[in-house]
This record gives C-alpha cells, sequence and structure tokens, in this order.
C-alpha cells in the first residue's frame, strides 16, 4: 500500500510561518499616540489619564467595535507638559506611522500640537494625523485657532464657566470672588470668561483679586490663600488641576480658610486628598461624577476602581475612544480622513444621555454637571468621607455656543 510523503521539518515550519504572517496582516492595529505628561511635579495627572486610556481601549477591543480584526492600541509619549517637547514626540510618532494623536493637560500643548498636526495633513495627505483632545479647553481651539483634524471631547472654559457663574451667582452669600488660575492660555481664558460671566449679575457681588501662577512651579501655595483670606474672599473660582489643585486645596485647608472653591478640577483622588478632610461645599463643573447613578456607570467605575487603585474620573475617555471605534467601523476604514468624516457628525448614545459632536468646530456637546463636595452620598472618598452631589445638569444642547471656527474638509 503506498504511503503518503510526510513533510520536512522545513516545509512545515515554512507552511506555520505563512499562516503566522496571513493572521498578523488580518488584524489590523490602530495605535494612538498618548502625549502627556508622566514624569514631573503633575506627572499623576498624565498617569491617571494613561490608566483611563487604557481601560477604555481594552473595552472597545473586547467588543471588536472598532470592527472585525481590528484592535486599538495606546502608546505613550511623555511630554513633561512641554509644547517643544511634545512637538518633537509627535514628529516622531508621526515616522513611526501613527496616525492618532490624543493629548489634553495643557491647551498651549494643544495649541502646538493642533498647527503641527494641520501643517503635516497640508504637506503630506498621505501621512494624515487626527488629533483627539479630551481635556485641553481653551475655546479658540474650536473657534479662530480650528482645525479640522482636531475633535474635543470636553466642554470648553466658556461652557463650563456659565454653569458655573450661574451656580455662584445663586449663593446669596458669596458677596467676594477671587479669581485664581494658572498662568497660560487655558488659566488665561477663565480668567477672561469669569470676568465677563460674573459682571452686572448682582449688585453685591465683586471681584476682590485676579491673580495667575506658574503652571507646576508652586510647592507651597499658602501666601496666595492668605491674599485670599486678606482680600475677604468668600469664594474663589481656579481652573488649577492636578498636583496644583491638591496643593492649593490643602494650603486652604491648613491656613483654615473658610471661603469655597469652584474649580474645573477638583474630582480627581490626588486633589481631595490635598483637600483632607475639609472641602465641604467646594463645587466643580464636570461630564462625570460618581453619584450620577446608573448600574452601568457604577460598574464600570468599579472595574476601573478594582484594576488600578484609583477611582474612576475621565468619563470624557471613554466616550472619546467609544465613539473613535465606532466612527472606524462605520467608515469601515483606518484613514485618518475617513474616519473624521463620520466622526465629524456623530452622535452617540451614553447612559448619561446623547454626545453629539458638532460638525462646524468640532466640539463635543454632552450632558454636564456641577456638584458639590457633601458627606452623605452613596460613594464617597476615603480620605474625606465625602462624595460629590449634584446640583445642577446642563443639557448637551443648551451648551452650545457662536462659533467663528471657519474651516474645510479634506478633499
Amino acid at each position: 500500500m503506498p504511503t503518503r510523503p510526510m513533510l520536512s521539518i522545513a516545509a512545515a515550519l515554512a507552511i506555520f510561518a505563512f499562516a503566522a504572517s496571513s493572521l498578523a496582516r488580518a488584524e489590523e492595529v490602530v495605535r494612538i499616540a498618548y502625549i502627556d505628561p508622566l514624569s514631573g511635579s503633575l506627572a499623576a495627572t498624565g498617569q491617571l489619564g494613561e490608566q483611563h486610556f487604557r481601560f477604555a481601549i481594552d473595552r472597545v477591543n473586547a467588543s471588536s467595535a472598532a470592527g472585525p480584526g481590528r484592535r486599538l492600541e495606546l502608546v505613550p509619549f511623555d511630554n513633561e507638559v512641554s509644547p517643544e517637547k511634545s512637538l518633537t514626540l509627535l514628529r516622531k510618532a508621526i515616522d513611526d506611522g501613527i496616525r492618532y494623536v490624543t493629548q489634553g493637560n495643557g491647551s498651549s500643548v494643544a495649541f502646538a500640537l493642533s498647527d503641527a498636526i494641520a501643517k503635516n495633513n497640508r504637506r503630506a495627505p498621505g501621512q494624515s494625523v487626527m488629533f483627539l483632545n479630551y481635556a485641553a479647553v481653551d475655546p479658540a481651539l474650536t473657534n479662530d485657532k480650528c482645525n479640522w483634524w482636531h475633535f474635543r471631547f470636553d466642554a470648553d472654559s466658556d461652557m463650563k464657566m456659565r454653569a458655573l457663574a450661574d451656580y455662584l451667582v445663586s449663593q446669596s452669600q458669596i458677596k467676594k470672588v477671587y479669581l485664581f488660575n494658572p498662568d497660560y492660555s487655558f488659566g488665561q481664558s477663565v480668567e477672561r470668561a469669569a470676568q465677563a460671566m460674573l459682571a452686572n449679575r448682582r449688585p453685591d457681588l465683586q471681584v476682590v483679586g485676579v491673580e495667575r501662577v506658574p503652571l507646576g512651579k508652586v510647592k507651597d501655595f499658602t501666601p496666595y490663600v492668605q491674599k485670599m483670606q486678606a482680600a475677604g474672599a468668600d469664594a474663589v473660582i481656579t481652573g488649577n488641576w492636578g498636583a496644583d489643585m491638591g496643593l492649593l486645596a490643602k494650603a486652604a485647608q491648613d491656613a483654615g480658610y473658610k471661603g469655597l472653591f469652584y474649580t474645573y478640577y477638583m474630582g480627581s483622588s490626588d486633589v481631595i486628598a490635598g483637600a483632607g478632610t475639609g472641602g465641604e461645599g467646594y463645587a466643580q463643573i464636570t461630564e462625570y461624577h460618581a453619584n450620577l447613578g446608573g448600574p452601568e456607570l457604577e460598574a464600570m467605575a468599579a472595574a476601573f476602581q478594582a484594576k488600578y487603585g484609583n477611582a474612576f474620573y475621565y468619563w470624557r475617555v471613554v466616550n472619546e475612544i467609544d465613539m473613535l471605534a465606532a466612527a472606524i467601523k462605520q467608515a469601515n476604514s483606518t484613514d485618518p480622513a475617513k474616519v473624521g468624516q463620520v466622526l465629524s457628525t456623530m452622535v452617540q448614545k451614553t447612559p448619561l444621555g446623547e454626545a453629539a459632536m458638532r460638525p462646524d468646530n468640532h466640539q463635543l456637546l454632552q450632558p454636564m454637571f456641577v456638584s458639590s463636595l457633601e458627606p452623605g452620598t452613596k460613594f464617597t472618598f476615603p480620605e474625606n468621607k465625602m462624595g460629590f452631589k449634584t446640583i445642577s445638569r446642563i443639557e448637551a444642547e443648551t451648551q452650545r455656543q457662536p462659533t467663528t471656527c471657519k474651516f474645510q474638509p479634506p478633499a
């Protein structure tokens, strides 16, 4: 009886290699450059962001949300909140074939990246890059300095200030307000918006101090708190974030400051740790906090806490990655130009309501919440046994403001 010839070891290895290479070609990896501070005084903020992106990407990959055979992958780059270093890292990412970039900490960095990406895409349309902005909120990024390749997933500082100002004005016990912000484009925009939106709202309400400090350079905010106390400020409006906000809250508690803080970035664990056992009544404007309720959000927050040991904070990162994956699937392409065409008009249903991308300036509209730090909430921070309680909900569409943005989609 004739026998079938056996494959040689070399032939078997060749077949195996061919099969493996075919499988590798079948899987399309969409790499996303994450350019944010991962070292230095603001590293904790960047590291928290990285954890959220990894968590969000794991979710969409588990469900093949970007389409069969596609998965997302995060590639972190440490920019130390430096625009100059960020541009160097952007060039490295592009040279490595990365077509998607995300960043959030520092509007000065966002301006530099947005401009460089626009220039790159005009010069080399075959290497076009999309910029996904999750936290840089200077209004100019979606107005005079807008760029079709830039998409913002957080409300801009004017949208946030309108909500904070409306709440502050309703608090009749607050008569003197101090404006205290980081000294760069974002902090300046917060200052301008506060001055404009508090003006002539109540005859007894006055701004008693306006001050800016270098980002990430101050180690002891006590002298500034003493100025707030000397001015008799009942409240402080601040756009400080990360370690700066944590140290500011700590200095206020140590100095016995009795006024309230109205903040953009109070809710992360590192900032709460700075406030210690104090901070009751401090307010924030955000798209998420732990006590919004709902089984889906609570399960997500619990899973994040179990994996990383930190409180879930950046709901907008989940929105960003969910919408990117959905746009890739709908476009059936990973080409940023094709994905951007879909993302420009995307409306996403979320547990908190609809999130809609504005096609005229690429600003996401989503529900926002003013909340204050209070005892007796369902979920609390271990540092002070308090949690955030919703004061008001601002619906997505009511946040739409006029825009000066003028851009054209790529041909």
